[in-house]
């Protein structure tokens, strides 16, 4: 910014209510700069979309943990509910390119992909990062069911496969199976059936061991999209497996976290807990630059969208990755700082894509006289 140049406006697509919203109009607080203006999803879903003033930086936040907008995108009934991923998925892309205007921190087209595993899976491997081996990837070979999961399994010597719900999230859906001679299988996941046969996530992980279960439950999944990748091998931790999510901010790895976990999910709402990153470095030795390089090269497939976190997995002996997943709303660590040599050592990880949205929308294009939409 110059001497002469006014401050830039900021405004939020979000959930006012929302700690993410909070948080980042703190961040925005403690760098100095005026408030942002919140358009709240209900206004946008109801209302057909919004409008951006030319100078306003626009961030996306996520539309998650608000009941009536999982209604209005998911249709109605209860939150917790695992189906209906297709048409959040549907109406949630629809509503993003309904606002116009402003210079946007994600892209919509890269949101799109970001929220379709299969895409994802299919940029990531394009781009030569490193990415469990997948039948799926692309969307080109649907799953119809657990008799296709059975095949895939079979074609491609894979006995051990994650499922994953295409759109879903939190490992809302997501299915570990692994099978063995004799017909054995078991699959973990934290999906339970109600009486009403609908599926509902629960914060209990349990375990199938017989295969009509097992099929039922991936039948039941399946019409909403379901994404194969074969089960990757995880690096340990203390007593448990171990992955990272990694904030990736304007290109550069800013934050990380390390979660364990006795099962195969990790998420911290699945009974997963904080591993000691210091250890997990000290793990990797000098193939943590590497593990880092990796996610930057992950987060380099969505150059439009300032900020991802990228989910990667250490394989056994912490000497090769490779990537999960690539979140858009992946940045949700409160209190956590930068990692050293990060540029961000001292923020959270919405102070530092505040300084990068400030880089990037200001300091190289300085903003002229906008008049604000009516």
């Amino acid at each position: 910014m110059t001497d002469h140049a006014p401050p830039p406006r900021w405004a939020v697509v979000g959930n006012p209510e929302n700690r993410r919203v909070t948080l980042f109009s703190g961040a925005l607080r403690d760098a100095g700069l005026p408030a942002p203006r919140v358009v709240p999803w209900t206004d946008v879903l109801r209302g057909g979309g919004a409008a951006f003033a030319a100078d306003e930086i626009v961030r996306i936040e996520s539309p998650g943990e608000n009941a009536e907008v999982d209604r209005l995108l998911r249709g109605a009934g209860d939150p917790t509910r695992v189906e209906g991923g297709a048409r959040w998925y549907a109406a949630f892309t629809a509503a993003v390119r309904t606002l116009t205007g402003g210079r946007r921190l994600d892209d919509p087209d890269e949101l799109a992909v970001l929220f379709d595993k299969r895409l994802c899976h299919e940029a990531l491997a394009r781009a030569g990062v490193p990415v469990p081996r997948s039948p799926t990837s692309g969307g080109g070979a649907p799953v119809r069911g657990w008799d296709d999961v059975r095949a895939m399994m079979a074609a491609h010597g894979m006995p051990r496969v994650f499922l994953k719900p295409a759109h879903g999230s939190s490992a809302s859906g997501v299915v570990a199976v692994e099978t063995a001679g004799g017909g054995r299988i078991r699959a973990t996941t934290s999906v339970e059936s109600a009486q009403d046969g609908r599926l509902h996530n629960s914060l209990r992980v349990r375990r199938l061991t017989r295969e009509p279960e097992v099929a039922a439950l991936v039948d039941a999944l399946a019409p909403d999209g379901l994404h194969v990748e074969r089960w990757w091998p995880k690096a340990s931790l203390g007593d448990g497996a171990a992955d990272l999510r990694v904030v990736v901010v304007a290109g550069r790895a800013t934050h990380a976290v390390v979660r364990t976990s006795r099962t195969p999910m990790t998420n911290l709402h699945l009974g997963g807990r904080r591993g000691d990153l210091g250890a997990a470095v000290r793990a990797a030795g000098p193939a943590w630059a590497e593990a880092l390089r990796t996610c930057e090269r992950a987060a380099a497939c969505f150059p439009g969208t300032l900020c991802v976190g990228v989910d990667l997995l250490p394989a056994v002996g912490w000497r090769r990755f490779a990537v999960a997943e690539v979140n858009a709303f992946g940045d949700l660590l409160p209190g956590l700082t930068g990692l050293p040599g990060s540029g961000a050592e001292g923020q959270d990880t919405y102070a530092a894509q505040v300084a990068a949205a400030i880089r990037r929308h200001v300091q190289h294009h300085p903003p002229r006289n906008h008049r604000a939409p009516a």
